[in-house]
């Protein structure tokens, strides 16, 4: 298979996304504090026969935009729900590891329509203090 990349406008920001694979429901791979979407490479392989597969390099990361003002955990969840959006992907678990976990348990405590699932890979809490 093949990855399809794309550069989603999202707010003022370009966020770099691949997708791999079809099928239901997508997983959507969130990356750690300096990973990038290549993080998830080896776990895509394995898993884009059977699912399709959605990696993005969060804000001043990889291919994605590094002139943000804000770089909150919040700010990144938003910009994970717009490439979910601009993709249309309608059935979904996502999948975080490190700071991407806790920017996963962000977005699900939102309850986005679609969300199946959540999967943390050695998360912290998200930061309190800030409604979600």
């Amino acid at each position: 298979m093949t990855s399809r990349g794309h550069s989603i406008r999202v707010g003022q920001l370009e966020i770099y996304a691949e997708e791999e694979g079809e099928g239901a429901p997508a997983l959507v791979f969130i990356h750690y504090w300096g990973g990038s979407r290549r993080t998830w490479s080896e776990v895509i392989a394995r898993l884009s026969d059977r699912f399709r597969c959605v990696a993005m390099d969060l804000r001043g990361w990889g291919k994605s935009d590094r002139h943000a003002e804000d770089y909150s955990l919040f700010a990144q969840a938003d910009d994970v729900e717009g490439v979910i959006a601009a993709l249309n992907v309608k059935d979904f678990v996502l999948v975080g590891h490190s700071m991407g976990g806790k920017i996963a348990q962000i977005l699900a405590g939102r309850r986005p329509d679609g969300l199946r699932a959540v999967v943390l890979v050695t998360p912290a809490p998200p930061t309190a203090g800030r409604k979600v």
